[in-house]
């Protein structure tokens, strides 16, 4: 793939779920289900919220920056879809952090805390991860993690990323600089 692309849409499929960019078609499956989830269960769960400035307006600005940003290859932001009725159940992207001779990128994942507990996560990240070795041409991804987020530590660790180190004072979070674990994956 040649990064920068203005073309970039990328479809990946497991057994129950599709990875892919939204669509502003996913405009009002996207707003139920972030209004459906439970209110927080821990501090890294943003929970339910107020949605009510997440107009259709706001979705297509919001597609169309994700949009920039792939093609600036800086990011690259997919949905969660279930193949079965195809609910949107989360997110997943990936962050440019270095090219040149590392091709070194970073996750970030959130499943909606009603969909919780079904290995969707794992399900979603496992195929995220190899588009983004595959197709995206990234060599390490990285999860930055809080030490204390025991449900993103487990499932980093149940699609095979490795812990690597801790990094003092890495991310400016909750007024103040705090710790991340560093779990790595490179590609074979």
């Amino acid at each position: 793939m040649e990064f920068g692309n203005n073309n970039f849409y990328i479809v990946a499929e497991t057994e129950r779920l599709v990875v892919r960019p939204l669509i502003i078609a996913d405009y009002n499956n996207w707003l139920s289900e972030c209004k459906s989830r439970f209110p927080s269960q821990h501090q890294y769960d943003e929970g339910s919220s107020d949605m009510s400035e997440r107009t259709v307006e706001w979705f297509s600005d919001f597609i169309t920056y994700h949009q920039e940003l792939a093609v600036k290859d800086k990011a690259y932001i997919f949905g969660v879809f279930r193949k079965e009725d195809g609910k949107h159940v989360g997110m997943i992207d990936f962050s440019t952090i270095e090219r040149d001779v590392f091709q070194w990128g970073r996750i970030g994942y959130s499943i909606h805390n009603h969909y919780w507990n079904n290995g969707y996560g794992k399900e979603a990240v496992k195929e995220a991860i190899k588009v983004a070795f595959n197709k995206l041409g990234f060599h390490r991804i990285e999860a930055h993690i809080n030490v204390d987020n025991g449900p993103s530590i487990k499932l980093a660790e149940s699609v095979g990323m490795e812990f690597e180190c801790i990094r003092k004072g890495f991310i400016f979070e909750f007024g103040e600089w705090t710790d991340n674990l560093i779990y790595f994956k490179n590609s074979i």
